[in-house]
Formats: C-alpha cells, sequence, structure tokens
C-alpha cells in the first residue's frame, strides 16, 4: 500500500543542479568519465548522501555506494542507481536521473522515519557510457565478474590516458575490491532512450531484460600519399574503403527488422585536406535482441570487408572489443516494479531495453530489474534530452514503491 511519496520539486531542483557541473550551452551535459567534472559530480554525490546520514565507500573500480541501515546489517542491501557520467552531447537525465531518484528516495524514507529490513544503498556506477573508455559498462561488468580488473584498468582513451590512472587522478579509486560487495537486489531507474511510451500515452516501462550487442574497433589501413599527383586509379585510400563498409554496416542492420547498426566514431589520418587518407579507425555498434541476428550481421561486414580491401588494395583488421548476450531480469524484481506501479496509479508496459545499462551487468550477480520513464520524442545521447517533472517524479515513486515491495519480500523470507 502506498504510503510515503517522493518530493517531485526536490528531485527536479537536484537534476537542475547537477546538470551545471559539465552544462552545455545547448542545455546539455558533457561530463565524461574520470575527468574533474565527474570527479566535481562525485563529491556532490557523496556530500548529499552523508548529509542523508549514509556511509559512503567506494571500490577499486571507483563505483560509489552509500549505505543507509537496516533493522538486520547481516543482510546485503538492495542497491537502487544508475551512472553520473555523460555523453560529449549528453542530456540531463541519461544516468543521473537514475541515481538522484534514489537519493530522493533514500531522503524520504529518512524523512518519514522509516525503518527498512535490509540496508539500502544508492550506487553510481562507473564510465556506464562508454564514451571515453570503451567498452560501455566496464566497472559493473568487472563487479559482475565478466571483465578482470587488471583489463579494464588497462583501457585507453584516444589521447592513451589509461582508465586506471585517469581514476587515481581524480582521488577515487577505492579500497575494496570490485565485486565483493554483495547486494540483495538492484533497481534501476532510466529515461526510455526510445519513442514507444511517449506514443502509447504510458507512464511507466517494465524493463523485462536488455537485448544483445557488440562493439567492434575497425582500422582501415592504406597510403597516405599526395592528393594532387597520385592518380586514382594507383590510391589505396583507406577512407573510400571505411565510407563503403559504414554503408554495409546500415546495409546489414536493415535486413533484420529489429536489428540496429550504428557508427558513431571515425577518426582519420593524416587528416589533411591534400592527402589521400592513409588510415581510418571507427567502431561499429550492433544490437538486436536476437545473437544469430549479430551473427548473421558480423558475418555479412566480414565478407564484404575483404572485398571492399581487395577492390582498393587496403588491409581491413575488424577486432570484437565486446560482445553481450540478451540479458533477462529477474522475476521477483520484475513484479516489485509491476506492482510498485500498479498502488501509484500508474500505466505501465512491458518492454526490452535496446540500450545497455548497469542493471544488465548486476542481473548476473543479484536480481535486478529497471523501471523507464518516457523522454521526449524518444530522444536520448543528444543535448535536447528532455523528460518531464512530473515523469521523473513518477519513476522515483515507482523505484521507492519497488524497493520497499522487495524490503518486505526479504522481511518474509528471512523472518524479522
Amino acid at each position: 500500500m502506498k504510503n510515503l511519496s517522493i518530493d517531485p520539486e526536490r528531485l527536479w531542483d537536484d537534476l537542475m543542479e547537477t546538470a551545471k557541473i559539465g552544462g552545455t550551452p545547448k542545455g546539455g551535459i558533457c561530463r565524461l568519465t574520470l575527468t574533474e567534472l565527474d570527479r566535481e559530480v562525485r563529491d556532490w554525490f557523496k556530500t548529499r548522501a552523508t548529509a542523508l546520514g549514509c556511509t559512503v565507500t567506494v571500490d577499486d573500480m571507483g563505483n560509489m555506494f552509500a549505505r543507509s541501515a537496516g533493522q538486520r546489517a547481516d543482510i546485503p542491501p538492495i542497491g537502487m542507481g544508475s551512472h553520473l557520467d555523460t555523453q560529449p552531447t549528453g542530456g540531463k537525465f541519461d544516468g543521473t536521473l537514475g541515481v538522484l531518484a534514489a537519493l530522493e528516495a533514500l531522503r524520504t524514507l529518512r524523512e518519514a522515519g522509516y525503518e527498512t529490513f535490509a540496508p539500502i544503498e544508492v550506487i553510481n556506477w562507473t564510465n556506464e557510457e562508454g564514451a571515453r573508455f570503451a567498452p560501455a559498462m566496464i566497472a559493473s561488468g568487472v563487479f559482475a565478474g565478466v571483465f578482470t580488473h587488471d583489463w579494464a584498468a588497462a583501457r585507453a582513451d584516444r589521447s592513451g590516458e589509461t582508465f586506471g590512472a585517469a581514476l587515481e587522478k581524480i582521488g577515487y579509486r577505492g579500497p575494496e575490491p570490485c565485486g565483493q560487495h554483495k547486494l540483495s537486489a538492484f533497481f534501476e531507474l532510466h529515461i526510455e532512450q526510445g519513442p514507444y511510451l511517449e506514443a502509447e500515452g504510458k507512464d511507466i516501462g517494465v524493463v523485462t531484460g536488455v537485448q544483445a550487442m557488440r562493439w567492434y574497433e575497425v582500422t582501415v589501413t592504406g597510403q597516405d600519399t599526395h592528393a594532387g599527383t597520385t592518380p586514382m586509379p594507383r590510391r589505396h585510400d583507406a577512407l573510400l574503403a571505411a565510407a563503403r563498409l559504414v554503408q554495409v554496416v546500415n546495409a546489414a542492420a536493415c535486413k533484420h527488422p529489429g536489428a540496429v547498426g550504428t557508427v558513431g566514431l571515425l577518426e582519420v589520418k593524416p587528416g589533411a585536406p591534400n592527402v589521400v587518407p592513409g588510415e581510418v579507425f571507427f567502431m561499429i555498434d550492433m544490437r538486436d535482441p536476437d545473437p544469430a541476428v549479430l551473427d548473421n550481421m558480423e558475418n555479412a561486414i566480414a565478407a564484404t570487408a575483404d572485398k571492399i580491401a581487395a577492390e582498393l588494395g587496403v588491409a581491413i583488421a575488424i577486432k570484437n572489443i565486446w560482445s553481450q548476450p540478451p540479458q533477462p531480469f529477474d522475476a521477483d524484481c520484475i513484479a516489485a516494479v509491476r506492482e510498485a506501479a500498479r498502488v501509484s496509479d500508474f500505466t505501465t508496459r512491458d518492454m526490452i531495453s535496446g540500450a545497455g545499462h548497469d542493471a544488465a551487468y548486476v542481473a548476473r550477480v543479484a536480481p535486478s530489474a529497471m523501471i523507464f520513464v518516457p523522454c521526449k520524442d524518444g530522444i536520448s545521447h543528444n543535448e535536447a534530452e528532455y523528460s518531464s517533472k512530473e515523469q521523473c517524479a513518477a519513476g522515483a515513486q515507482v523505484l521507492l514503491q519497488a524497493v520497499l515491495d522487495y524490503d518486505r519480500r526479504l522481511a518474509e523470507r528471512y523472518g524479522r
């Protein structure tokens, strides 16, 4: 039964306040992971959590855990949260809403004097976006045992700085080995990042799982030569080969109704207007609920790459750097979200997430689920990203109720 309500104005004020940390002229946020701006928003989060009486700990991947005690300290906490890093042209809500709504839910509990059975934690995961250090969700991946600590720490950005060095620089490498922090469950609130909830007029997305996804690094090596003196038939143009392969990625995705394929990063060397490009680096992002579809796309791209390489006299190397299978969420956690929406009088839609989220990795080691709220026109990873005050509040209310419902289930399981 619903008896606690979050404060929509307070949540909105927090969203607008943190949006100033890395705020862009177009109204978005550029707050890349493990930068000084990331340190600043982490400090803000730590200060707010500590003021609520939370104990804040950090693991050696920089993941932050703000714990509020429950009746039973011997039971692992119920976690709720998301991430505070953004894309280079990110919006105010992606990730940040999940962390700040969790903080607001905890604040509501504390102000009401409500003592939960299990401890409750608000979690900020490191490098969810993967915009600076690829792939995405590195820290939650280490938490779930998907990546090793050493491999993750050695990941380098395009300037050559490693994840480990950047983490040390901002002072957020904690003493606890990542992965040793146990959770009874994890709930993540997020904007949908797609058009369905808004188009159908639904308040809440009950997320039942996350689709499969893969990332690839592609290096095309040709020959850089003078643009004015090298005849067209004698060129080995790496950019021309890359452009053709980008078209192949698009065509491969279009052959499958639910698939998507994207090239969102491309670097050309030597990068001079009068030099035929000798090397191109780019990345491919492919997603579909069915891994067999991704296999078909991968094979089609590889086969066509060989033909392009032979025709243009270039070398094309394709390396899979990240492969995530489809991840279903826990039935009890999903039920808690669905019941939370019901008692809060919100309409719902079951859905599979097209985007990757930390909850997909956490689900491998702890029962997990996600809550979606609509975003305007389905736009995300964009400075125009927007979810209304009312929509954010609805998501936060469902998050609070879902955690309380799951806490009740734990109390029944263990006995008070």
